[in-house]
């Protein structure tokens, strides 16, 4: 991506369709007069009255035992430094969007324009009292120590500055993992650190109450070594004054096991690495450029464990991987403070999380075989989603053994369960869709109607988001004009099939399609006139390898895109039958919906066939299928026979695929409530377990149902997704929204970058 095209997206996104990332939602009716009586006057005075006698019950009839304030007066943002509380309101958003999507915590954030600690403190003690809990951001050292300290020691909600304990806590995770890795006791091993702020501090002393020895810790700042020499130190940093004799981050480094970086770009040499002790361990975490290269480490030593803070790199060291946890945990037993148990509670359970078999989903995010504890893997992947029902109980559990807590959990099976609910509220599975198809890298994507507005800005974000590489078919000046309007200034490959330039192709693509069709009706004259058309000439550009996908029915019935491709390029091997699968993603989390597009009233046979192939879809996108075969009728409660011919499917399933979670005939009630099911039917194979695929007896109830969920849920949908075709071709629904397709290019980028893999 071009750094214009960066800076333009990132204004965009932040500007449009409305400026800002985060917005206020009702969560009580408000739709009669009856619910703004009881929301407001009179109705609010009653639960006002209940607080004023008992402030507790604040929390029992108010949003504060779920809401979070980041606050920050803008004197340390990210790279940029003092900008001001204005400017660093961005950031702030953006934390309060991290918070709610990976935890569902809702978030104010406040800018305060103080930079005088005494004063910034009095602020944010006088608005406390709105808050379970406030996240102190973005303040420089050594303010922020002061300011923290102060406010733990003053307030009764947990406090936390995440750029300090954010960073310890995952570091500690990780450099714990590590050392068990290069069997070394954090009690012998010499530590360097290359920075003194606030996060290099409070990581210190956090591997400190795990055992390390300040006499083997070496501290380096702007000025140099930390030493008896020094003058006009701070008292934290007083606290790591070496007593050895070394002026220089290069005598440090000798026989050194642990280098901490939180400091600048390329301060450590390859001398310096060289000079480390045998399995050197290396957390090089200045953003966005380490204090050593990632290839120059692993070259120099192939011995290394390398940790850094970047997302292209293994290991990395993210603040998300805490934060959002912790303070889950913190607000779920109204803890009064975040303390020095629960933040070593946190350490102990991500460094053991990623000593446990991942999931499927977290090795398909990754684009990874297989993740194994390991020199690569000694930290969770951000994307694990065992991270929200392993790390709040943890801090949950310390809060209430350290005499914090002031809402103890008793019943921790279903504390797990209401927190992996929490996890179905973000769009978590359309991110690593979106993530495996960059992984895929450099895949050509046939955009059949590039010259509609929506179908051209979802092929530029394509394009800029490393998704697929366009090629945009359609008239060649409406597209040029509309590239123009929207500052779509990237080279990409335009093709009208009309243009007498693409004769040759014409050409080479109705030898290759007449001997598909010659049987059929169609004399070579035809195919050319049929290859005309956009549709017909996409799919000929995949079939002769001229693109690796193609994306049409932006503006056409889906029949009629059907047509042309399953005539050109007909079913794959084995596939009796094409379908297709809606993936919706639901407040209650991913619902596949099959055959949603295609199959009008398929038989017994054909249904147990659909299920089969739409398990495979959902396999592939990281998800254990629990599959109910819908109907009226519940376990053959009817005997109509559209009732029967689901029971006959079942019965197939059973017998032919006893490996699928797959039950029926069942009503969709039963199907998404698992009490209803488990005290009516609790023989189903579906009891306990979450339903995720849904198979419809037939297209109208299909079809029906995943657009009401899309309209009345406000469900993202991503499909029709095609399964059975002979090559990575899929149809949009008409119309789609930008968003839409973008999330279709990425399926048919996946799908794709699997076959290839497959061949």
């Amino acid at each position: 991506m071009t750094k214009r095209s960066d800076r333009r997206e990132s204004l965009v996104y932040h500007a449009k369709p409305r400026p800002g990332k985060i917005e206020v939602v009702p969560t009580k009716k408000y739709n009669s007069q009856r619910d703004l009586a009881l929301a407001y006057s009179p109705g609010v005075a009653i639960p006002c009255q209940e607080i004023d006698e008992d402030p507790s019950n604040v929390y029992k009839y108010t949003n504060k035992s779920n809401l979070v304030a980041v606050i920050t007066n803008g004197t340390a943002v990210l790279g940029l430094g003092d900008i001001g509380p204005s400017a660093s309101k961005p950031v702030m958003e953006g934390k309060a969007l991290l918070f709610k999507i990976f935890a569902d915590i809702d978030v104010f954030d406040i800018e305060i324009d103080e930079k005088d600690p005494d004063k910034f403190i009095s602020v944010v003690k006088s608005i406390s009292s709105t808050f379970g809990g406030i996240n102190l951001e973005d303040i420089k050292a050594p303010e922020a120590f002061k300011i923290e300290r102060e406010l733990i020691n003053d307030l009764d909600i947990p406090v936390m500055h995440d750029d300090q304990h954010g960073t310890a806590i995952i570091s500690a995770a990780a450099l714990l993992n590590a050392l068990e890795l290069v069997n070394k006791n954090i009690k012998d091993v010499k530590i360097v650190v290359s920075g003194a702020g606030a996060a290099a501090i409070a990581c210190t002393k956090l591997y400190i109450s795990f055992g390390a020895k300040l006499e083997n810790i070496i501290m380096t700042d702007s000025k140099g070594v930390i030493n008896q020499s020094r003058t006009g130190l701070s008292d934290d940093k007083k606290l790591f004054i070496t007593k050895r004799k070394i002026n220089s981050l290069e005598e440090a480094m000798e026989n050194a096991d642990v280098f901490i970086g939180l400091s600048m770009a390329n301060i450590l040499s390859e001398k310096m690495l060289e000079s480390m002790s045998k399995d050197p361990i290396v957390f090089a975490m200045a953003n966005p450029d380490p204090e050593i290269d990632y290839n120059t480490a692993i070259s120099v030593r192939d011995d290394i464990i390398f940790a850094t803070g970047r997302s292209d790199l293994p290991n990395q060291v993210n603040n998300v991987l805490g934060f959002p946890f912790i303070f889950r945990g913190a607000l779920d037993v109204r803890a009064t403070k975040i303390n020095e148990e629960m933040k070593k509670a946190a350490v102990i359970a991500l460094a053991e999380l990623a000593k446990k078999p991942v999931p499927e989903q977290v090795n398909i995010a990754y684009e990874e075989t297989k993740l194994l504890f390991g020199k690569d893997y000694i930290i969770p992947k951000p994307f694990d989603p065992r991270l929200i029902s392993e790390i709040p109980p943890a801090v949950a559990r310390a809060a209430m053994e350290s005499g914090v807590a002031q809402e103890p959990i008793a019943d921790w099976d279903k504390y797990k369960e209401v927190l992996e609910e929490r996890l179905n509220n973000n769009q978590k599975l359309i991110r690593i869709i979106h993530r495996r198809a960059r992984k895929a890298k450099n895949k050509k994507l046939v955009f059949a109607e590039a010259d509609h507005m929506d179908v051209l800005k979802a092929a530029q974000i394509c394009l800029e988001e490393n998704i697929a590489e366009p090629i945009l078919l359609g008239g060649k000046k409406v597209i040029e004009e509309l590239k123009e309007f929207l500052e779509f200034n990237e080279d990409v490959e335009i093709i009208d099939p009309n243009d007498r330039i693409n004769k040759d192709r014409i050409e080479n693509y109705s030898k290759i399609l007449f001997k598909k069709l010659k049987r059929k009706g169609k004399t070579l004259d035809d195919i050319k006139r049929l290859l005309r058309g956009r549709d017909y000439f996409g799919a000929m550009m995949v079939e002769n390898k001229d693109a690796d996908c193609m994306l049409s029915g932006y503006s056409k019935s889906y029949p009629s895109v059907f047509v042309p491709l399953i005539r050109s390029i007909g079913k794959a091997k084995n596939v009796q039958k094409v379908a297709a699968t809606n993936l919706m993603i639901t407040k209650k989390g991913p619902l596949f919906c099959s055959d949603t597009s295609l199959n009008i009233n398929p038989n017994h046979k054909e249904i147990a066939r659909i299920a089969v192939d739409t398990a495979k879809v959902v396999k592939r996108l990281g998800i254990e299928p629990v599959i109910a075969i819908l109907s009226y009728s519940n376990f053959g409660s009817s005997n109509f026979d559209e009732a029967k011919k689901v029971s006959k499917a079942v019965k197939i399933l059973h017998k032919d695929f006893p490996e699928l979670i797959v039950d029926g005939p069942i009503q969709s009630d039963f199907a998404l409530n698992k009490e209803m099911l488990k005290n009516r039917f609790p023989f189903s194979i579906l009891n306990g377990r979450k339903v995720n695929t849904l198979i419809f007896p037939n297209l109208d109830s299909a079809n029906i149902t995943y657009k009401i969920i899309k309209e009345l849920d406000s469900a993202v949908s991503v499909g029709p997704i095609l399964i059975g075709l002979n090559q990575p071709i899929h149809i949009l629904q008409l119309g789609a929204s930008v968003d839409e397709i973008v999330n279709m290019a990425a399926i048919s980028v996946i799908d794709a970058n699997e076959r290839k893999i497959i061949n």
